[in-house]
């Protein structure tokens, strides 16, 4: 379902991501005045998104600009106040103005049902039903402004009490609300999560989901024209004993990867060099997660080891940021291609050792880099960081199951199996509909571990509930049968999936999360094993 902009988020974040979104991002009364006014979304101290919207009559227009995600457009026709009729958006690869399209897609509630109407970069379309309720409400997930037409709808009703069945346009799922509203705030809860809403005059001053830490500020007048997300700061930090260079790889499907290339400096000697490899979804070169703060776990690679001799090469996903292609429709195969250009292009490159090329990947980085590592025996190792030794159905299901037994809102049986099962029917969908997942899902990242011959450090946080401890072993083991004598299996106690502290490692507590920096206890170990192979 829709949207590629959104349900390629990491595999962790989703469901959160969609509670943030489409939860507490609030409202107003503008329609009738048609001025335009704006959103600034907040997790922590970070800006992550922002939200222009223009009040046409009987339509209402939004542009969202979410950090890492590219840019997304919708328009929502409204037959009467509060009322949505059909939904338009548009998904675009970048957030700038100029980026290619990657998804159109035109939703209508046809009886109970909504009809989602699909077209891809290529122009081929196809037609999804899903099932939903004949009073539901069209809820773009990442869009404040929408959320402005459901107090719209509430403020009809009859009572501070609204029970809104919403279907959310991101998963294709209706869910149960209920929107409490009072003369200066509202609280609405979404799926059993809740947003506390501060309104002036009947329009949203500020709204806070404190489970996430995630704040929405208001902006109009002046103050709008100045509304953007500034451009992430990849540069060196002052003093740095290395430089951040930006720079451009060719990619053999024609497009280009843009990245930051750190180089320590004064070095006397060609430098080994270390490619980060990011996770699922659309991440840009820090692998930057909004919703913990901090956390830029290749940022902070590249600062420990460029201040040890050890260059380091990080690059937006193809699609997201400053490069170029399309990651929609991309599998890890794709993927693994860009890993294999950028150690080409880094061997052509003066100033490197091309016999001391190092790979290191996380999470789903850490499925790609055997993949890439079994066909390049020159690669001078590689480390695997919470990377998976199972295929990734049986992932996915974990997952779900582990996020709905430990969900309180799933306490009674017959609810949990419910949900259970709704769940399996969305993955099986999803393995249909979505390249990546069709890959993901059906592949085995063992008999690739069995051909790596390189030397490997693979580490994973104890209590990791994305991608569980015991496969660290596992693929050490595969590894090993396949006649590799140099690997090193390191599991951190009491450290998640990102090797952050948490004690159960349940991916809800991530937005709890007060520091995202990781600990020397980590970089410490990954430091060492590199500079040991690094040597000449």
């Amino acid at each position: 379902m829709l949207i590629a902009f959104m349900h390629r988020l990491p595999r962790w974040l989703v469901t959160t991501f969609i509670v943030i979104a489409g939860l507490a991002l609030a409202v107003g009364s503008a329609l009738a005045q048609g001025r335009p006014y704006g959103f600034v979304y907040l997790m922590g101290g970070d800006t992550v998104g922002v939200e222009r919207v223009t009040p046409l009559g009987t339509t209402m227009m939004g542009d969202i600009r979410m950090r890492g995600q590219g840019r997304l457009e919708w328009r929502a026709t409204l037959p009467s106040p509060g009322q949505v009729s059909s939904v338009t958006i548009l998904a675009y690869r970048e957030a700038k103005a100029d980026a290619p399209l990657v998804q159109r897609a035109v939703l209508r509630l046809v009886g109970d049902s909504a009809v989602a109407e699909i077209t891809g970069p290529t122009g081929a379309s196809s037609t999804q039903r899903f099932k939903t309720s004949a009073n539901a409400f069209m809820l773009v997930n990442a869009s404040a402004g929408m959320i402005d037409i459901a107090l719209m709808r509430a403020r009809l009703t009859p009572g501070a009490v609204d029970t809104i069945p919403v279907f959310l346009t991101t998963g294709g799922q209706t869910v149960p609300s209920i929107l409490t509203t009072s003369t200066d705030s509202a609280t609405w809860s979404l799926g059993g999560q809740v947003s506390q809403l501060k309104l002036t005059n009947g329009r949203l001053r500020e709204a806070f989901v404190a489970a996430q830490n995630f704040r929405m500020v208001r902006v109009e007048g002046a103050a709008l024209d100045g509304l953007a997300l500034a451009a992430p700061d990849y540069s060196a930090p002052a003093g740095a004993p290395y430089r951040a260079e930006r720079v451009t790889v060719p990619g053999r499907d024609g497009h280009t990867l843009v990245g930051t290339l750190t180089t320590p400096q004064g070095a006397s000697e060609r430098l080994p060099v270390v490619v980060t490899i990011s996770g699922s979804g659309p991440q840009d070169r820090d692998e930057y997660i909004p919703i913990v703060p901090g956390f830029r776990p290749f940022r902070q690679l590249a600062d420990t080891l460029g201040r040890h001799g050890i260059a380091v090469l990080r690059l937006d996903d193809r699609g997201t940021g400053e490069s170029g292609g399309s990651f929609a429709g991309s599998t890890s195969a794709d993927f693994a291609n860009d890993v294999r250009d950028a150690v080409r292009w880094l061997r052509a490159r003066p100033g490197i050792d091309p016999s001391r090329v190092f790979l290191l990947g996380h999470s789903e980085g850490g499925l790609i880099a055997p993949m890439v590592a079994a066909d390049d025996p020159q690669l001078a190792g590689i480390v695997v960081l919470a990377g998976p030794s199972r295929n990734g159905l049986d992932i996915v299901k974990f997952q779900q199951r582990y996020a709905i037994e430990h969900d309180t809102n799933y306490a009674a049986p017959a609810r949990r199996d419910s949900a259970l099962r709704a769940a399996a029917a969305a993955v099986e969908q999803l393995g249909r509909s979505d390249k990546w997942m069709g890959y993901f899902f059906s592949y085995d990242p063992i008999p690739a571990a069995k051909r790596v011959k390189v030397p490997v450090l693979i580490a994973h946080g104890g209590t990791d509930q994305q991608v569980t401890a015991e496969q660290a072993e596992q693929l050490g083991a595969a590894m090993r049968s396949g006649g590799n004598t140099n690997v090193t299996v390191t599991v951190f106690p009491g450290l998640n999936h990102l090797f952050l502290p948490d004690a159960t490692g349940n991916p809800a507590n991530y937005t709890s999360i007060k520091d995202g920096h990781i600990g020397a206890n980590v970089m410490g170990p990954i430091l060492d094993w590199l500079l040991a192979h690094a040597r000449r």
